[in-house]
């Protein structure tokens, strides 16, 4: 509930303050005289963006201040934990609007952001403004009735994240098919670069290795002539070396025990003979390994010739980059096999997601079916009651593809004469029509749903007399279970107030300033004369007055 909402500096409002009813508050004054200007700095506090030019003044920022009470309200309370603002006893939503245009935005002193604010709001005010009747030829809106009237709040939000998930499991489930084709698209292309490779069955730097060994025999003749004279001049030729530091060492041997330095010239000499005895039978053995063999040689270059081809095809320098771009083929190839399974494992999700949305929908809709005759009846009795007896109303709801709100397509349809041509409200109702229209449905939402305050601003438009005053009625049968603030130019609703505040103009330091006043009973009597009679109101008026407000 909306207690108390302060405004400072907002067009040509300078400072006023409003104590609100719980019940029904009606805010009467002359055309002009800033009634709507109060709407437009309350819809400020509920999350409407902010206009520089609503400062007059522009030495100082302008100032609106909202206080509620909660009352409890748990989508509130659970709205201020989610959003880590503090919970307390008076909710106040504050705006302030800079010379320069800047807004911010708080929500119980803490800096808010204009969706916060906006979302807070929807959870305590319906505000109801003049142009708002168009939103009775929207098929959200009329959707949003239907939903409202068959409490169908928890079985929306399942239905729309069952929903949610099977559009998304739809567009994954593309995105693979179309990753598909694209693989499809080159398969046969990469298979074909795939057996290459896999037919020549390369090894670990085996074409390094080959290279190496190709020189190894290309060049064996003379290798083998070379390691035949070295194991030849090393062990058989007529001086032979190992022979002949065996001879020297004898030599010393001789003369060892006569000079200390010698022992360990011979122990050298020793381990160099020893050494070049095992070089010489090591020559003899790598001798042994070298062989000239021209079919070697051919089956090499044949092999190197292959390998060198797809080296250079594939635009890379060795065989580890060909093994490895073959292994990246086959993984591709296995990608388009394993892509099969996917997508069958992507459609089955995406199948039973579309059963269980559809399964919901169907709840949704036999819900929505079952207010739709009740709505009519109603609304038709009410459109009766406020003057319109002729009127009738018509909820038609068909089949549809499944969309987020479900797959009904929802139209309310209207006949204003008894024709029994119901056409579109949007096209065939007129804007008084459309006002009376919209606050029958609205009183019968209202009591479906939790919300603490309703704002009417001059939703009586086109209306008079007993019509008026049938309006009247209805609204305070609302302000039984919540609070109503609604601003009128009907003396029939406003006799109905629990708080009846008058809207003037007054000239304040040489400038034209909007104030507000709430009314005692006296002055109450006074007003209501006058918007029966004129500025002077007759013995008569003052008498219906009284009459209107008893």
């Amino acid at each position: 509930m909306l207690r108390k909402l302060f405004i400072q500096n907002y067009a040509i409002i300078d400072e006023i303050g409003i104590d609100f009813s719980s019940q029904l508050n009606i805010i009467t004054g002359e055309t002009g005289a800033g009634k709507s200007i109060l709407m437009g700095a309350l819809s400020l506090i509920l999350g409407e963006r902010a206009d520089s030019s609503v400062l007059v003044n522009t030495q100082k920022k302008c100032f609106i201040e909202g206080s509620f009470t909660v009352d409890h309200k748990q989508a509130v309370l659970d709205f201020l934990a989610a959003n880590d603002l503090d919970v307390e006893e008076e909710l106040v939503l504050r705006r302030e609007i800079a010379a320069n245009g800047k807004s911010r935005a708080f929500i119980n002193d803490t800096p808010a952001t204009l969706q916060q604010l906006k979302a807070l709001a929807s959870l305590l005010v319906d505000l109801h403004q003049q142009f708002d009747t168009l939103e009775l030829g929207d098929a959200d809106f009329q959707r949003e009735v239907m939903d409202a009237l068959a409490n169908n709040e928890s079985r929306l939000a399942a239905y729309q994240t069952i929903f949610r998930q099977w559009q998304t499991a739809g567009k994954e489930l593309e995105a693979l098919q179309q990753q598909k084709a694209a693989f499809t698209k080159e398969l046969d292309y990469n298979q074909f670069l795939f057996d290459e490779l896999n037919e020549l069955g390369l090894k670990e730097n085996e074409l390094e290795e080959l290279d190496n060994e190709l020189k190894l025999l290309s060049n064996a003749e003379g290798i083998k002539t070379t390691l035949t004279k070295v194991g030849y001049d090393l062990k058989e030729s007529e001086q032979p070396v190992v022979q002949l530091l065996k001879q020297l060492l004898n030599q010393l041997h001789a003369y060892a025990s006569f000079h200390p330095d010698l022992s360990a010239v011979i122990e050298r000499l020793q381990s160099t003979q020893i050494e070049l005895q095992d070089i010489a039978d090591e020559v003899d053995r790598i001798n042994d390994t070298v062989n000239y063999d021209e079919k070697r040689i051919e089956w090499i270059n044949q092999r190197l010739m292959d390998g060198y081809k797809l080296i250079k095809k594939h635009g890379v320098q060795t065989t580890a980059q060909l093994l490895e771009l073959q292994r990246e083929l086959e993984n591709k190839l296995r990608a388009v096999l394993d892509m099969d399974d996917t997508i069958a494992g992507k459609e089955k999700e995406t199948n039973r997601l579309l059963t269980e949305a559809q399964t919901l929908a169907e709840q949704l809709s036999k819900a929505r079916h079952k207010q739709a005759k009740p709505l009519e009846e109603k609304v038709n009795t009410l459109l009766a009651q406020i003057g319109m007896p002729n009127a009738r109303l018509k909820v038609e709801l068909k089949d549809n593809t499944l969309t987020l709100s479900g797959k009904d397509h929802i139209d309310f349809l209207f006949d204003a004469n008894k024709s029994n041509r119901f056409e579109p409200i949007r096209k065939v109702a007129s804007g008084g029509e459309l006002s009376r229209l919209m606050l029958c449905i609205k009183s019968l939402v209202a009591q479906s749903i939790d919300l603490p305050t309703m704002i009417f601003d001059e939703i009586d438009t086109g209306i008079s007399g007993e019509a008026a005053k049938q309006v009247g009625l209805i609204m305070k049968g609302l302000a039984s279970n919540r609070q109503i603030i609604c601003i009128t130019h009907q003396p029939q609703i406003a006799g109905k107030a629990n708080a009846h505040f008058f809207v003037y103009k007054e000239i304040k330091n040489d400038a034209v300033k909007t104030n507000i006043r709430l009314l005692n009973p006296d002055e109450r009597i006074t007003a209501i004369a006058r918007m029966l009679s004129g500025e002077k109101p007759t013995a008569a008026a003052m008498e219906n007055a009284r009459e209107m407000m008893n």
